[in-house]
């Protein structure tokens, strides 16, 4: 098992990675992409030199990869985070609020789709008022001042959704250092050992996540089933955790995300 990744989130930076993979003669490569279609080239060349490729969290497109695995179906993900932010308004009191998003990359695939589905549901929720998408790159610095930014630039701002582990950390930081707590909630995607600060603080009244070991798990088995030959075009094993079910693009998803706050952040900060 070899783990490597790039130092900084571009394409370029990870397709150089991906080359020294492949001349290393790897069997298979499982990857979480910065950029959908910019590594279908470069993995187009692995496949070809019969090297496995499965994608997981943010995917490639189906031209360079066999299999992806969603973390949890994109149109649950999405309204996750529209009702978190609702129950963030309703805890604060407000009965119509301006909600911003702090995305990723503008590139990155799941970030996308995920904000592409709340969209589509906030018609259901009436209290969430969309004003803006901004992106922190999945940086820690950059989000930290695209939060502050946001809490400037919106003065009644309510709630910020980042549907990016790193981007929920630097927003809560934000909230917390511009004296906005009780003001603004944070919530989206995060890690309960990286949020439970956020949740003690105040910053933050609730968040979601898939079980990330999981996530790591089920792909690096897919990898397996591929390499095996077992894998099939409509299903694939992800070990203990059971098979799961393809489309015709390979597409599959584990589970739902699960909510995290005040009552359980205790016992679940100290797993992941």
């Amino acid at each position: 098992m070899i783990y490597t990744g790039p130092t900084t989130t571009t394409a370029e930076a990870q397709i150089d990675v991906l080359n020294g993979l492949i001349a290393q003669g790897v069997d298979a490569i499982a990857i979480s992409a910065n950029d959908p279609d910019a590594v279908v080239p470069v993995l187009k060349k692995a496949m070809q030199r019969g090297i496995k490729v499965v994608s997981w969290d943010s995917g490639v497109a189906p031209a360079g990869r066999q299999i992806h695995l969603n973390p949890s179906n994109n149109a649950l993900i999405g309204e996750t985070n529209v009702k978190l932010a609702a129950d963030a308004l309703k805890a604060l009191n407000v009965e119509k609020g301006e909600v911003a998003v702090l995305s990723a990359t503008p590139t990155s695939t799941n970030q996308n789709i995920w904000i592409e589905e709340m969209k589509k549901v906030l018609p259901q929720y009436p209290s969430v008022q969309l004003v803006t998408v901004a992106y922190g790159d999945d940086l820690s610095d950059k989000s930290y001042r695209e939060a502050v930014g946001l809490l400037k630039s919106y003065p009644d701002l309510k709630v910020i959704v980042s549907p990016s582990s790193v981007g929920i950390v630097a927003a809560a930081q934000a909230v917390k250092d511009q004296g906005k707590i009780g003001k603004v909630y944070v919530t989206g995607l995060g890690l309960p050992s990286e949020m439970a600060g956020a949740i003690k603080s105040g910053a933050s009244k609730s968040f979601a996540i898939w079980n990330p070991i999981d996530l790591g798990y089920a792909a690096t088995y897919l990898a397996d089933d591929l390499v095996k030959g077992t894998a099939t075009k409509t299903e694939a094993s992800m070990g203990k955790l059971g098979k799961v079910k393809l489309d015709a693009e390979g597409n599959g998803a584990m589970a739902e995300p699960f909510v995290y706050d005040a009552s359980n952040i205790d016992k679940f900060s100290k797993i992941f």
